[in-house]
C-alpha cells in the first residue's frame, strides 16, 4: 500500500500476512492522535499545555532530547490510559507514505507485490476484548465504546449483522470449537466464549484481524498478480499461536506432522510462488492411507479431491476458497490460552500421540455464517470505524 501502490515490484515480490492488523487508522492531524501526542508530551515535562508560539517545533525537539527508556515508559503509560485492546500510538493516515484507510485503498487494488498468502487464526478476539459482557446491552455498549462515530443505525446494522439471541449469558453455557460450515458458527459460538461474549470476540477479530486477511487476498487479485488464503483453525487457535507452528518451536498441541506441512507452505510459497505441498506431506506420517486423509475436500461446494493443500487455487472473487488448516485426533489437555493472563478461561486442547492433519479446502464468503458479506459490511464503514 505504501505510496498509493506505486512502487510495483521493487522493493518485494511476494508477502505474507499472518493474522494482518489493521487497527483503527486516523488522519495524522486528527483528534484522536493529536491528542495521545501531546499526552506523551506532557508526561515527559514536554508541553504544559498553554498555547505558545511555533509550539509544535519546541515540543518535538523536546521529545528527541529525550533518552529512550523515559519515552518508553511515557507510551507505555499513555496507551494503558487508552481503551481495553486498544494503543496510544497507531499507524495514521498522512497522504503520502500511507494514502488512503487499508479497507479502501485494497479495494481499488493500488498495492505492491505481485503475490500474497494471507491468513488469519479462528480466535484472534479474546486477548483483546473485556471478558465481562454478559448481556445484550452490555454487548451494545462495547459497540459504542469501540466505535464512537457510529450513530444508532449503525449500530443496529451491527446488531443485525452480527444476530444473536438477546438473552444473557449463562456459566454453564457449552464452549466448543465451530465446524465453520454448519451448525453454529463464529457468530456465537467458540471454544473461549458463547453468547454475547463470543459476539463481541467474533466483531473485535473480524474487524482487526480477519477482514483484512480477506481484503489482502481480494486486492491481489487480477493485474498479473495471485493470493493464496488460509485460515489457522488448530484449537484453540487464539491470536499469536500459529507463530510457533511455521517458526517453531511447536506448541504441544501442534503435531510434527501439521507443524512440517505449515512450515513447507510458508517455503513453497517463498521459492516456488505457490504454496501448494505435496499430498503425502499434507497427509502426514499418522495418516492412515492417503485416499482416507481427512486432508482431502470434503466442504461445499467443491467436489472431492485427493489433496486440498497439494491443489491448492488461488484466491479469487469468483471463487474464494480458503484453506482451512487443522488438526483431528490427539489427547485432550486443559490449559491456559496464555500463561500469565488469567482474566481468560483454561481450554480443552489435544496433544500427541494421535494427532493428524485435517486440511480442507472451503468458501472463505461463507465461512462461519457468512464472514465474507460481514468483511464487505465493515469496508462500507470503513469511514466511520475509521
Amino acid at each position: 500500500m505504501a505510496f498509493g501502490g506505486n512502487l510495483g515490484d521493487s522493493l518485494f515480490v511476494n508477502g505474507i500476512a499472518a493474522s494482518p492488523f489493521l487497527p483503527q487508522q486516523f488522519g495524522y492531524a486528527d483528534f484522536v492522535p493529536s491528542q495521545s501526542y501531546y499526552a506523551l508530551a506532557s508526561t515527559v515535562g514536554c508541553f504544559n499545555g498553554q498555547p505558545q508560539g511555533n509550539a509544535n517545533a519546541a515540543i518535538f525537539q523536546c521529545l528527541v532530547g529525550k533518552d529512550t527508556e523515559t519515552l518508553q515508559n511515557a507510551s507505555a503509560y499513555i496507551s494503558g490510559s487508552s481503551r481495553f485492546g486498544t494503543w496510544a500510538f497507531l499507524p495514521v493516515t498522512d497522504g503520502s507514505f500511507i494514502q488512503q484507510l487499508p479497507s479502501q485503498q485494497l479495494l481499488t487494488k493500488r498495492i505492491n507485490g505481485k503475490r500474497i498468502l494471507s491468513g488469519n487464526n479462528a480466535n484472534e478476539g479474546p486477548l483483546f476484548v473485556p471478558n465481562d459482557i454478559v448481556t445484550e446491552e452490555d454487548f451494545i455498549n462495547f459497540l459504542r465504546n469501540t466505535f464512537p462515530l457510529f450513530t444508532d443505525d449503525d449500530i443496529s446494522r451491527v446488531l443485525l449483522y452480527y444476530p444473536s439471541p438477546n438473552a444473557s449469558d449463562s456459566m454453564d453455557m457449552a464452549k466448543f470449537a465451530t465446524s465453520g460450515t454448519t451448525g453454529a458458527s463464529a457468530l456465537n459460538e467458540s471454544t473461549f466464549a458463547s453468547g454475547q461474549q463470543q459476539r463481541a470476540f467474533n466483531v473485535y477479530a473480524e474487524t482487526t484481524f480477519i477482514c483484512p486477511s480477506y481484503w489482502l487476498a481480494e486486492a491481489f487479485t487480477n493485474n498479473g498478480r495471485s493470493a493464496y488464503k488460509y485460515q489457522y483453525s488448530v484449537i484453540p487457535a487464539q491470536h499469536g499461536v500459529d507463530v510457533p507452528a511455521f517458526l517453531g518451536p511447536a506448541l504441544p498441541n501442534q503435531g510434527p506432522d501439521f507443524t512440517k506441512a505449515f512450515m513447507t507452505i510458508w517455503g513453497n510459497f517463498i521459492t516456488n510462488n505457490d504454496p501448494s505441498i505435496p499430498a503425502d506431506l499434507a497427509a502426514g506420517a499418522n495418516s492412515v492411507s492417503s485416499s482416507n486423509s481427512s486432508d482431502a475436500v470434503s466442504t461445499d461446494p467443491l467436489p472431492n479431491q485427493p489433496s486440498a493443500a497439494s491443489q491448492w487455487p488461488p484466491f479469487t472473487l469468483a471463487a474464494p476458497y480458503q484453506l482451512n488448516l487443522n488438526q483431528s485426533g490427539g489427547v485432550p489437555f486443559s490449559a491456559a490460552p496464555y500463561p500469565g493472563i488469567t482474566n481468560l478461561v483454561n481450554v480443552t486442547q489435544f496433544a500427541n500421540p494421535g494427532l493428524r492433519n485435517d486440511f480442507s479446502l472451503v468458501n472463505a464468503y461463507t465461512w462461519e455464517g457468512g464472514r465474507g458479506m460481514r468483511c464487505d459490511f465493515w469496508r462500507s464503514v470503513g469511514g466511520i470505524v475509521p
